[in-house]
């Protein structure tokens, strides 16, 4: 007798409890087709104002997954899920566990920033963290650059923004240097003139701003002089240019019979075991 009175309070009680749980699982289904037109309709509205593909995908995203987060709550708020408490534990929870992994807690917000403020994108050649490469990946967690030995470098975006961003992509010209040792016997005027000739002659050199040459210093064994020129390198690359001067350079010294020393050294010999003088 006992067990048909709680028989039939339990079917009473699911009787009552089934159109809740009915509720609940036809609201969970609508946020979840729900969440992927908000998700698009969020999309085509963000890329009309941000140009980063990046970050219009994380905010189509972050707006899916909200819409997902209400609709469960209200699912489990229909089959009177404490709500309210579980929160609560969720808050308290979520804190202990930001507190242990604060350091991705700050790469997350770290790559947030860069994609919204973009001071580079992929493809850009940069100095960052004491590495340099083109930009080959920017995610949440990490940027990737692959090195001019082709090594992939894998740096998380937090060191990537609390260190100075070299950028040498975004500018149109790039200058470069050379450095030239002059004989003390050469006169200067004439070799500057000669090598500034063969400067300009070179493909890829700017005309402006124009190509010039200094004199740094006096060195042990030549005039230490510094050119210096620009190069355009979305049209040219940089590196070929460079050793294109350096040619042009050594082929006009030669040409002009102007010295371009190297370091040498007097060795004196004392023959041994000499007859001593006095």
């Amino acid at each position: 007798m006992n067990f048909e009175a709680a028989f039939q309070d339990w079917l009473a009680s699911l009787v009552l409890f089934l159109p809740k749980l009915i509720a609940g699982i036809v609201i969970f289904i609508l946020s979840l087709v729900a969440a992927g037109y908000v998700a698009k309709a969020v999309k085509r509205a963000a890329a009309k104002r941000i140009e980063a593909e990046e970050v219009v995908t994380l905010i189509g995203q972050i707006s899916r997954w909200a819409v997902i987060i209400i609709g469960t709550t209200i699912a489990l708020d229909q089959v009177d899920f404490n709500v309210t408490g579980f929160i609560a534990g969720l808050g308290i929870a979520g804190f202990t566990i930001g507190f242990a992994l604060q350091d991705i807690a700050k790469n997350l917000i770290s790559g947030l920033i860069l994609l919204h403020r973009q001071p580079f994108k992929i493809g850009d050649f940069v100095q960052v963290s004491g590495h340099s490469g083109t930009v080959k990946m920017i995610n949440i967690r990490d940027t990737e650059i692959q090195t001019l030995d082709g090594d992939v470098v894998i740096i998380p975006n937090n060191q990537v923004f609390e260190n100075p961003i070299i950028n040498l992509t975004t500018s149109r010209l790039r200058r470069r240097s050379i450095g030239i040792g002059l004989g003390y016997e050469e006169d200067v005027d004439r070799a500057i003139e000669v090598f500034l000739a063969a400067i300009k002659a070179v493909e890829g050199v700017e005309a402006e701003p124009e190509p010039m040459i200094q004199v740094m210093n006096l060195g042990d064994t030549a005039l230490s002089l510094t050119a210096f020129y620009w190069v355009d390198q979305q049209q040219n690359s940089p590196l070929r240019v460079h050793t294109a001067v350096l040619k042009a350079v050594n082929s006009a010294a030669v040409a002009h019979d102007i010295n371009l020393p190297y370091p040498t050294q007097t060795v004196l010999v004392r023959q041994a075991g000499g007859p001593r003088q006095g």
